[in-house]
C-alpha cells in the first residue's frame, strides 16, 4: 500500500501584512540560517566514515529533507497569496482583517480576528476565515445576530462589535 493520501482543499489565499512578515521571516530563517548550520553538521559527519550509524549524518539528512520542503512550500504559498492591507470602506461590516467581539446567550464575550488560514493562532483569537465560525459571521454587521454551528452545538450570538486597526 502507497502513501497516497486524498488531496486536501487549498486554503484561502488571503493573508495579512502581519502574517506575511513571519512567513518571510520563516523563509529567511530556515534558508539562510538554519539550512547552513544543518549543512554544515551534515558535511562534518559524512567525514567520519562509516554513515549507516552515524546519528548526526542520518538525522542531519531527515532534518534537511524538512526545512527543504518547508522552504519549498513556503516560497509557492508567498507567491499565492494576496496581501490585504487596505481597509474596507464600511467598517460596521464583518470583512477579512476585522476584529469581531461576539456575545453569546448567556453574556459571555469572546473577541476573534479574521485572518487567512496561513495565519491563525486561536489562543491568540485569530481564526481562520475559512473556519465555520468566521463563515458565519463574515458580511454580517454590527448588533446582527449569527448562528454558530459546532458539530452538534447551535449557539446564538450577537455581534457586539466590530473593529479594524490600521495595517503598517
Amino acid at each position: 500500500m502507497g502513501r497516497w493520501r486524498p488531496p486536501t482543499r487549498r486554503g484561502s489565499a488571503y493573508i495579512t501584512p502581519a502574517g506575511a512578515r513571519a512567513l518571510q521571516a520563516e523563509l529567511t530563517q530556515l534558508w539562510k540560517v538554519e539550512r547552513p548550520l544543518v549543512t554544515n553538521t551534515v558535511h562534518e559527519a559524512a567525514k567520519n566514515g562509516d554513515r549507516s550509524e552515524n546519528g548526526d549524518y542520518i538525522y542531519g539528512k531527515r532534518r534537511l529533507r524538512e526545512i527543504d520542503s518547508r522552504v519549498r512550500f513556503l516560497s509557492k504559498r508567498l507567491d499565492e497569496l494576496t496581501v490585504v492591507d487596505r481597509l474596507p470602506d464600511d467598517q460596521d461590516k464583518v470583512f477579512f482583517g476585522a476584529w469581531v467581539t461576539l456575545e453569546d446567550a448567556d453574556g459571555k464575550e469572546k473577541r476573534y480576528q479574521i485572518v487567512g488560514p496561513d495565519e491563525f493562532d486561536v489562543s491568540a483569537g485569530k481564526i481562520s476565515m475559512d473556519s465555520p465560525l468566521a463563515k458565519a459571521v463574515l458580511g454580517k454587521r454590527l448588533d446582527d445576530e449569527v448562528w454558530i454551528v459546532i458539530g452538534e452545538q447551535k449557539n446564538l450570538c450577537c455581534i457586539t462589535q466590530v473593529e479594524y486597526t490600521a495595517y503598517e
